[in-house]
């Protein structure tokens, strides 16, 4: 037996200037708060697909992009997405 770490099975690089815009945008999110009215109740695996009403499934969302959501997993929406951005031919 050897004491060393096990090599890593994905390796990748961060954009460290996407991860520095999120951070930021998680900063401002964190303090504010927002009327209960425009939030809604989003399944992260739509109910219609097998998803429960429990604390790991369920998060606030506003009401547009709970509806644009429609009966897709995240998952789905990022493959959906890039497969959009891969149809737009460059100007």
């Amino acid at each position: 037996m050897t004491d060393r770490a096990p090599e890593p099975w994905v390796e990748f690089e961060a954009d460290a200037e996407h991860v520095q815009r999120e951070r930021e945008k998680a900063r401002a999110l964190r303090g504010n708060n927002f009327p209960a009215r425009d939030l809604t109740m989003d399944h992260v695996v739509p109910v219609a697909r097998g998803g429960r009403s429990v604390k790991g499934n369920v998060v606030a969302s506003c009401k547009p992009c709970n509806t644009a959501k429609k009966l897709l997993t995240p998952a789905e929406r990022l493959l959906l997405a890039r497969e959009h951005s891969d149809r737009e031919e460059p100007d």
